[in-house]
């Protein structure tokens, strides 16, 4: 005969929490009903009996503020919700709850296990300026200059979105002259200057600032505003040239002392009511005279568009304008005179030697150059002068610009001097003189050996030579 057993269970194993403690969070100003964790626990009895029926229940609450009952647990699902409501991270923190759970539907076996619950920070508190207004004071012209600085509080978490502040300015920034950033402290507003300020224009800003965090606001909250004064130095200013550079034109043979152009300054510092006086500051080739009381600038020596001062037709003075503040203040302006060219130069020879042999003697090429512009050089022509045309033959170049010269027969081999008259394409002409040495030997094999020296040949000089060695002896 089979006997079966059934083993009638007994409550004898207490509820055990699945973990202890339970770990859980909730944000401040929740509302009552909203569940954020769970608790749980298991009962090793008969599963589906009563002795493993377990219920949950809120023993203890800590602390118990803003009330005892801020906490509501499920005894059926373990589940925490808020019972009311009143959560502020800023004033506690954290709640410690200790909880209950007992099977046959709460009336046997206990245990208990601890829920820690820290409240998280929501932006329910705005910032606020320290103080509501600022007068400070800014030299005029610094961009980038530091205007104040503003401190701010915030009773959220520190170092979060919530926290953080950031910065508007809402009026009085019509121009856009100022900027504000959050410093490093992240509350603090920073005011600078975008650029400079201009104390004739407008000595005084009014600005309206607020401050907001990072993170909008969790509820409707109002906005902290500071206002900030801002008084403009006045700075004693440099005179200003206009335009900075001038640009005058005139032939570069201008007489001594006649006007160039009065170059002036107008000194910003209106409501100093300053003189302005005027000097040259960088005159390279000290050229111009400048005007103390007018700017006035005349021609003090002759002018060279030749010049080595002188670049691409364009000579350049920088001329100062100095008010007579305590601290005087200079500004600069640049003459810019272009030169027109006449024709002031005459051309000349470049080869002032040549050598060429008395035999089948190959024609020689002069270079001729002319300072002046290309209006008053080439085509170029050459006369022959005095007894230098019995000896020479000249014709130019096909491009006129060198000089062929030839002898018109054997020379005899020794030093001459050339003579010749070059014309530039506006009838300008001057004498250059060409030493020419004519060797003995033949066509393009220049030597000079056994020269004729005063008329005396090279054995003659040393027969000379050897007398004289000889009555020294005696």
């Amino acid at each position: 005969m089979e006997i079966i057993i059934n083993v009638i269970d007994q409550n004898d194993n207490n509820p055990e929490f699945t973990k202890d403690p339970f770990l859980g969070s909730v944000a401040e100003s929740s509302p009552i009903n909203f569940e954020f964790m769970k608790v749980t626990a298991i009962d090793k009895d008969e599963p589906g009996s009563l002795n493993a029926d377990i219920r949950y229940k809120l023993l203890t609450q800590d602390p118990e503020n803003p009330n005892a009952n801020m906490f509501f647990v499920n005894p059926m699902s373990g589940a925490i919700q808020m019972n009311s409501d009143g959560l502020c991270r800023e004033k506690i923190p954290k709640y410690t709850l200790v909880i209950e759970a007992a099977d046959m539907e709460g009336r046997g076996l206990i245990n208990t296990a601890t829920a820690i619950i820290t409240v998280t920070d929501i932006n329910d508190n705005a910032p606020e300026f320290v103080q509501s207004s600022y007068t400070v004071s800014v030299p005029e012209n610094k961009a980038v200059a530091l205007v104040v600085k503003m401190a701010v509080t915030d009773g959220d978490e520190p170092h979060t979105p919530t926290w953080s502040t950031k910065y508007s300015i809402i009026e009085g920034n019509d121009g856009g002259f100022f900027s504000v950033s959050t410093g490093p402290s992240k509350l603090e507003g920073i005011i600078t200057t975008v650029k400079g300020l201009d104390f004739e224009k407008t000595s005084q800003y009014t600005l309206l600032v607020t401050v907001e965090n990072d993170a909008p606001f969790a509820t409707r909250l109002p906005t902290s505003t500071a206002t900030v004064i801002v008084n403009v130095e006045d700075e004693n200013e440099a005179p200003v040239f206009n335009p900075v550079e001038k640009v005058v034109t005139v032939p570069e043979n201008l007489e001594v002392w006649a006007d160039l152009i009065a170059y002036t300054a107008t000194d910003p510092d209106t409501v100093k009511n300053q003189k302005v006086w005027y000097k040259a500051g960088n005159d390279p080739a000290g050229w111009l005279s400048v005007n103390k009381e007018t700017g006035l600038i005349q021609v003090r020596s002759p002018m060279d568009r030749e010049s080595l001062f002188v670049r691409g037709d364009r000579y350049q003075a920088l001329i100062l304008a100095i008010d007579n503040d305590d601290i005087p203040a200079t500004g600069t302006g640049t003459l810019v005179i272009q030169l027109e060219d006449v024709n002031d130069y005459a051309p000349i020879i470049e080869e002032r030697t040549i050598k060429i042999c008395n035999k089948e003697s190959q024609p020689v090429t002069l270079s001729v150059t002319d300072k002046d512009g290309p209006g008053f050089g080439a085509p170029f022509r050459a006369e022959l002068q005095g007894e230098s045309a019995n000896n020479w033959t000249i014709r130019m170049n096909g491009t006129k610009t060198g000089i062929i010269l030839t002898p018109k027969s054997a020379l005899e081999q020794n030093d001459y001097n050339v003579v010749l008259r070059v014309y530039d394409n506006r009838g300008e002409a001057q004498d250059s003189t060409v030493h020419a040495t004519v060797c003995d030997c033949k066509g393009n094999d220049v030597q000079c050996t056994n020269r004729v020296v005063a008329g005396v040949g090279l054995p003659g000089i040393l027969g000379i030579f050897g007398d004289i060695l000889f009555l020294l002896s005696e």
